[in-house]
């Protein structure tokens, strides 16, 4: 049983997707991870309704599009943040600043315009397949 803990506690806190989402700014971050998992209770829901209930499924395929556009946009918007908080930083610092920290910074705030486009990309390509499997 100490041995499971163990394990799992390792693979949670030194696991790289875990660092990069801490990195990226845990708010926001969860915040597309919300509109993920909500893209893809959307989009499971829609394919089981799919054969009983078509209105609910199309319903659904239009809540699955809308949270992935949001995970999107919140990830640009986190970006933007990201970006002002930054160049804020730096002007305070005066200007000087090495080339290393700055390309860092800018990592730093495309980890949430990833995460976002990944979002929006799995329920595009959710809808793709529930739009190919419809009655025509």
């Amino acid at each position: 049983m100490n041995f499971l803990s163990l394990a799992s506690t390792s693979l949670i806190f030194n696991n790289p997707f875990v660092d990069r989402f801490n990195e990226g700014g845990p708010v926001h971050m969860t915040l597309i991870l919300i509109c993920l998992i909500l893209t893809l209770f959307f989009l499971v829901k829609a394919f089981v309704s799919r054969s009983k209930d078509d209105v609910q499924s199309k319903k659904m395929m239009r809540l699955a599009a809308e949270s992935g556009l949001l995970g999107l946009v919140i990830g640009f918007f986190a970006s933007i943040i990201g970006l002002i908080e930054a160049f804020d930083a730096v002007e305070g610092i005066g200007g000087e600043i090495s080339p290393a920290l700055l390309a860092g910074g800018l990592k730093v705030s495309f980890l949430t315009i990833l995460f976002g486009t990944f979002t929006f990309i799995i329920s595009r390509i959710g809808l793709l397949i529930l739009k190919w499997k419809q009655k025509a």
